[in-house]
């Protein structure tokens, strides 16, 4: 089974294609060909002041682009979730799917001159296996039951199950190629498009070009400055004063006037970012469905796209699969705002007057406060009183994210459905990203069922239960699809479609645009 040869294998899993728009002073998209040169300047907003270049960490967007500005995965997603051979040429599964062989692209070298080969891809990936490991995607990597070298450009992964859709597993964030044995991650060694100049933590990073960078229509700026400036109307005023080139995470309220600014783009792409607030189910509070269930009714999700998104999104369903993956369930009834059935089912599980604390910082999206400060408004016709607690903005990912029993969240999604699913809900990613410590029989055993399915009708329906019984008994009240929001300088330009998987064109904005002439 050749995944190069046959183009519906390597897109099993890819997104439908995620519509993008830049949006200047003229409303026309603005295209030029690729030139050479100068430094590109970017504003983070994103990012921690205690993290390092281990790739086995890497949560803020701050960290996922110096990462790939840096390093390479040996599967890249493109525009549209495709799934693009990048440190591998090309991978096949036996006919369980079982064991996947990738054969690498040779002659690439590391910033410090050695050539990668198989065993700098086995290091790389036993870093995030076995129970001993500090990967954030520990859950996804415990799928390999053993990694071996099987030639010199060629490696071996056999699985404890067949998965139709484990090659975009190699695409994820932390699974970065990095030499065999070297623990010194800070030096920021890699085969990516830049060599690492500066990096001082929750402050700033400078990288210039790699010379011998192996992909020859990539990497087109001769050096990337990235800033970190956490207020987005600091990041703004950088922008529309030219201290900087380009943005993430524009503020939806005001993204209609960046826009209409001379000299400013507004680049939104739909994907599948969804805001959340989390409830961690083995908390007294909400271990009760019916509890969960009326939190999901006491949300008026209209108002959060109006009010929050500024119309940038739409309304989602307390479940994680949007309609920019293959297997979205679009029949599963839509949950409503119905304070009275909430006070009902509340009432029922015992818990009249339910009183609990919102933690939230504009941190995991901006205007997570007012969206939950809205959401305290409307939880008050069911009885509910939701406290907001605004929390700091450095730390939240370690402080409070899957730390207190109810907070804000916000996913930007992955390759395929198997990675969001495996990484946010199984029982597997309990105690990492599962951030609601959900633990459901019926989803385990229908996620597995569908890793291994080869029939995409019946696999169709193991996701679409999957989604169902996340929206019905999951911890997560998800009002939202919202698109990413960046903005650039018209100085920039971009391919015609950018990535819908990540903000700035998938994290990787850093290699595949390039100034205007």
């Amino acid at each position: 089974m050749n995944f190069l040869t046959n183009r519906r294998s390597v897109l099993f899993g890819a997104t439908a294609l995620g519509a993008t728009a830049l949006l200047g002073a003229s409303g026309q998209p603005l295209r030029a060909q690729p030139v050479q040169g100068g430094t590109l300047r970017l504003g983070i907003g994103s990012f921690d002041s205690g993290e390092t270049l281990d790739p086995q960490v890497s949560e803020t967007k701050f960290m996922q682009n110096l990462q790939w500005q840096l390093r390479n995965n040996l599967i890249e997603v493109g525009a549209g979730g495709v799934l693009i051979p990048e440190l591998a040429t090309s991978w096949e599964a036996n006919d369980d799917l079982t064991v996947w062989t990738f054969q690498l692209r040779e002659g690439v070298q590391f910033h410090n001159g050695k050539t990668m080969d198989a065993n700098d891809v086995v290091f790389s990936l036993k870093l995030h296996m076995g129970e001993d490991s500090l990967s954030q995607v520990k859950a996804l990597a415990a799928v390999m039951s053993e990694v071996e070298a099987t030639g010199q450009n060629e490696v071996t992964i056999t699985l404890h199950s067949g998965n139709a859709g484990f090659p975009a597993v190699m695409s994820l964030t932390c699974l970065y190629i990095v030499p065999a044995d070297d623990m010194n991650f800070d030096a920021g060694i890699g085969t990516g498009p830049y060599i690492l100049d500066v990096y001082e933590p929750g402050v700033k990073s400078v990288v210039r070009k790699n010379p011998n960078y192996w992909k020859a229509d990539r990497a087109h700026f001769d050096s990337v400055e990235m800033l970190a400036i956490r207020d987005v109307n600091a990041r703004t005023t950088a922008l529309q004063t030219g201290q900087i080139d380009a943005m993430n995470a524009v503020d939806p309220t005001t993204g209609g006037l960046l826009a209409a600014m001379p000299g400013v783009d507004l680049v939104q792409t739909q994907g599948k970012v969804h805001y959340a607030f989390s409830m961690n189910t083995t908390d007294p509070l909400f271990a009760d469905v019916r509890v969960r269930k009326a939190m999901k009714l006491a949300i008026n999700r209209q108002d959060i796209v109006e009010k929050v998104l500024n119309g940038y999104g739409s309304i989602a369903n307390d479940q994680p699969i949007s309609s920019a993956y293959v297997y979205h369930d679009g029949n599963i009834p839509q949950h409503e705002y119905d304070p009275e059935q909430a006070k009902s089912l509340l009432a029922a599980a015992g818990a009249e007057g339910l009183a609990t604390t919102l933690h939230a910082s504009d941190t995991p999206f901006t205007g997570a406060v007012d969206a939950a400060q809205l959401y305290s408004e409307h939880a008050a016709a069911a009885g509910i009183n939701i406290t907001v607690a605004r929390e700091p903005e450095d730390g939240y990912w370690s402080n409070v994210w899957g730390k207190k029993p109810f907070f804000a969240s916000r996913w930007s999604g992955r390759a395929n459905e198997d990675l969001m699913l495996s990484l946010a809900y199984s029982r597997k990613a309990i105690g990492g990203y599962n951030e609601t410590s959900w633990d459901n029989d019926a989803f385990n055993t229908a996620l597995d069922a569908a890793r291994g399915e080869k029939d995409d009708a019946r696999r169709r329906e193991l996701y679409a239960e999957c989604q169902m019984l996340i929206a019905e008994e999951g911890g997560m009240v998800a009002p939202v699809f919202a698109d990413f929001l960046d903005a650039k300088s018209s100085k920039v330009s971009t391919p015609e479609a950018v990535s819908g998987d990540w903000d700035l064109d998938g994290n990787r904005c850093a290699e595949r645009w390039w100034f205007n002439a």
